[in-house]
Formats: C-alpha cells, sequence, structure tokens
C-alpha cells in the first residue's frame, strides 16, 4: 500500500501555489510527501544560504554553475564536513526538482570535503565512573543509559519509564 502511494506521487508530482512564498511552497510539497519537520526545517535552512549567499537572489533565477560554486564555497572556505555539503546538496536538489521543476542537471566535479579518519576516544572504567558521578543526580540515570546502551541522546531521552 505504501509502495503504491509513493510511486503514485512520484508519477503525479505536486506543483506548489506559485502563488505562495518559497519557503510555504516548500512546506506544501515536503507535507504532501509526509516528511519529516526536521528535514523541512533543514532543507530550509540550505536555501537560506544559497539564497543569501548570491545576496537574496531567488533560486530559479541562479544557474547550475552557481549552485556548483555555491557547494565549493562551503568545502573550501567554510570547511563543512562531507556530510554536512551532502545535506546541502541534497536539499538544493529537492529545490529544483520538486518545487521549481528544474533539474539541475550534472553539476560535474566541485570541490568536495573529505571525510577525516575517526579515531575512537576510549574511556578507562575509572574515568567512566568519574563522569557518571559528576552528573547531578537526576542526570545519571539517563548517562547511565546512554553509556550502557550506546543509544544516542534524543533517543534516550525520549525514553518513557
Amino acid at each position: 500500500m505504501i509502495e503504491t502511494a509513493k510511486a503514485a506521487s512520484a508519477q503525479n508530482p505536486l506543483f506548489p501555489d506559485p502563488k505562495l512564498k518559497l519557503r510555504d511552497q516548500l512546506r506544501q510539497v515536503m507535507r504532501f510527501k509526509h516528511m519529516a519537520l526536521s528535514t523541512e526545517e533543514t532543507y530550509w535552512y540550505w536555501i537560506r544560504r544559497l539564497i543569501f549567499f548570491y545576496h537574496k537572489c531567488h533560486p530559479r533565477d541562479l544557474s547550475p554553475a552557481e549552485v556548483k560554486t555555491f557547494l565549493a564555497h562551503l568545502a573550501e572556505v567554510e570547511n563543512v564536513a562531507a556530510a554536512t555539503q551532502n545535506q546541502a546538496l541534497n536539499a538544493l536538489v529537492f529545490l529544483y526538482r520538486e518545487i521549481l521543476h528544474r533539474e539541475l542537471g550534472e553539476l560535474g566535479e566541485f570541490a568536495r570535503s573529505t571525510r577525516l579518519p575517526r579515531i575512537p576516544v576510549v574511556l578507562t572504567y575509572d574515568e567512566v565512573d568519574r563522569l557518571l558521578d559528576a552528573l547531578p543526580a537526576k542526570h545519571q540515570l539517563i548517562g547511565q543509559l546512554l553509556y550502557g546502551t550506546g543509544m544516542r541522546l534524543l533517543k534516550g531521552l525520549r525514553l518513557r519509564v
């Protein structure tokens, strides 16, 4: 059932109301596609960054080369992580494909952020004890759960006991 709904929405894309502001058009399409609110906020952040990078120029007036320049700027000047640059790229591809109904086409080669090797930090038993003891009493249980189970912070904070 869900696959047929996704296939139907891929075949019949939503054309947002052109009278609405760009943010409202984004909201309309993302709600239609049942995307997460956090994704909507993140995509809007990157769209705004692009708009302000080009001095409040509307994205429909920008060429793929200008989008490529923005993405290269993120890597070269702002030195963002590879995942952050990919997130910006996904947001802009979504904007052009789903809202403006223009393909960015092949962006070609642009400066990509490189991933640094991740070196894990391992605490000794004594360090873990001192860390958990330093937490206020009302936060110790959640700290112990996070450490002991390896769950992520928001997952731990959303637990119901």
